[in-house]
């Protein structure tokens, strides 16, 4: 009886210095990027003795990004794995590395991200969160329900735009886009209803959420770049046995290398997967117009969305890169 009861109590005591980490995202259940993070728990548990717990609500059962944070801000989640559209909810910096035409190269992203990362994290930690690892959605192209091929013709579109970030509805204004502004979990209803008819989004996702099915055109044209990051509130992080937090970040670096490493091979196999599938790939035409719209675009972007001086810096950053790897 009395091992018994010391049994209970050693149970009681180890669940209660036990971490639960609630962690919402939009990945979808069973998609690439929810998969990595379930072994990313279980590595968690696994590292920690059981003393880090993290527990996944995918597929936006969490609501949408902004809820999520709205969430994180007051105790209901402790955790997010989010874009950097979402990530505008807590600070603005790491927008700026998905301006539209910024980057044409997993080079230039890969090089680009490593010059800002502490900057980056810097200003995660200011409003109280920890990065754990940084991840990435990939190149955003523009799937519509017509062929679509030059900044004209996307005149008679309606763009869906992600509420919460009015400056990119200004943004894709000043393109000369006409955007619709819709909370992201109701993007796929909105496109069979044709409230919309032209979304941003990566391949991969096109393709897991069946969205190509509904906008079956995709303008073959790196518009933007959609990085993401999984974040935790500062207060529940330190939470975490400090000799365990090497070895989680560890293991969660890991994991983010591992899965922009898949999330790229991905991408680029949807792509022939959707086009066996009815998606017709579209070449763009009058490029100079293209940039000229994204020109229009990044003058808002720039003090609206992300701060005057950081977009300067990476935009000289970029140009750096390309000088330097010039052919």
């Amino acid at each position: 009886m009395r091992l018994a009861l010391l049994l209970l109590l050693l149970a009681g005591s180890a669940s209660a210095q036990a971490v639960r980490i609630k962690l919402g995202t939009l990945a979808p259940q069973g998609s690439t990027w929810h998969q990595f993070m379930q072994q990313m728990a279980a590595d968690f548990s696994k590292a920690s003795a059981g003393k880090v717990e993290l527990k996944i609500y995918a597929g936006g059962t969490q609501g949408n990004e902004g809820e999520m944070v709205r969430k994180m801000s007051i105790g209901q989640l402790h955790a997010a794995s989010i874009t950097a559209i979402g990530l505008h909810e807590i600070t603005p910096e790491p927008q700026v590395e998905d301006m539209p035409f910024l980057i044409d190269s997993y080079e230039e992203y890969d090089w680009l991200h490593e010059k800002l990362r502490g900057r980056l994290e810097e200003a995660l930690s200011k409003k109280n969160y920890i990065a754990l690892q940084w991840g990435e959605v990939g190149f955003v192209y523009l799937f519509s329900t017509e062929a679509y091929r030059t900044p004209a013709d996307f005149v008679k579109a309606k763009v869906f735009t992600w509420n919460g970030d009015p400056g990119a509805e200004q943004a894709w204004k000043a393109a000369g886009f006409h955007p619709v502004v819709l909370s992201s979990t109701d993007l796929l209803p909105s496109l069979s209803s044709r409230m919309v008819n032209v979304v941003g989004e990566s391949p991969l996702y096109a393709y897991t959420t069946h969205l190509f099915e509904r906008a079956n055109h995709m303008l073959d044209l790196h518009w933007g770049f959609l990085t993401g990051a999984t974040v935790v509130r500062k207060d529940v992080w330190e939470k975490v046995p400090p000799d365990l937090r090497p070895k989680v970040l560890e293991i969660a670096e890991d994991y983010g290398k591992r899965t922009r490493a898949d999330v790229r091979k991905q991408n680029e196999e949807a792509i022939e997967q959707m086009k066996k599938r009815g998606l017709q790939v579209i070449e763009p035409a009058d490029l100079e117009a293209w940039q000229q719209a994204a020109e229009r675009a990044n003058a808002v972007v720039r003090g609206r969305v992300v701060p005057a001086a950081l977009f300067d810096e990476v935009v000289k950053l970029r140009n750096d890169y390309r000088a330097q790897h010039r052919r």
